[in-house]
């Protein structure tokens, strides 16, 4: 009776425990139509710092940056790099898509959804790295 109790208890160890592992994998599965790119920002520049995506993906940046002081990582057309270069802006808490201020040794998420064909900026605007080349491109395909 002893041995039967302690199979019946290996068996439902086992499940749980297939179930777990197959939630801990759905969880690493991106969501339906998004997809995750890793970059990291090291000497005030991205890497990497080109992306291309078709029209209509949605990706969730994961931003681990390596710097000993906090950068930015804005996604938008000219318009918007040329706004945020020029005029005096708040930390970006990641409440607009795309636009995030990474701390310093801290990584922080933002999710995009690229539309239109075309050309998308990224840029920080932390004094001087625009203007010094902290930039990168976004091509966004049909």
């Amino acid at each position: 009776m002893i041995r039967r109790s302690k199979l019946v208890w290996a068996a439902v160890a086992a499940v749980f425990l297939l179930a777990a592992c197959s939630r801990a994998e759905a969880a690493r599965r991106p969501i339906h139509g998004m997809r995750t790119v890793h970059v990291t920002i090291h000497y005030s520049s991205f890497d990497p710092s080109s992306f291309t995506f078709p029209a209509g993906t949605t990706v969730r940046f994961v931003i681990r940056n390596t710097d000993p002081i906090e950068h930015e990582f804005i996604l938008g057309p000219k318009r918007v790099q040329d706004y945020i270069e020029t005029h005096a802006h708040p930390e970006h808490d990641g409440s607009v898509a795309g636009q995030i201020t990474v701390p310093a040794g801290q990584v922080r998420e933002t999710a995009y959804t690229f539309g239109e064909p075309g050309k998308i900026l990224l840029g920080c605007h932390v004094r001087g790295h625009y203007a010094y080349g902290m930039r990168g491109l976004v091509t966004v395909t049909a």
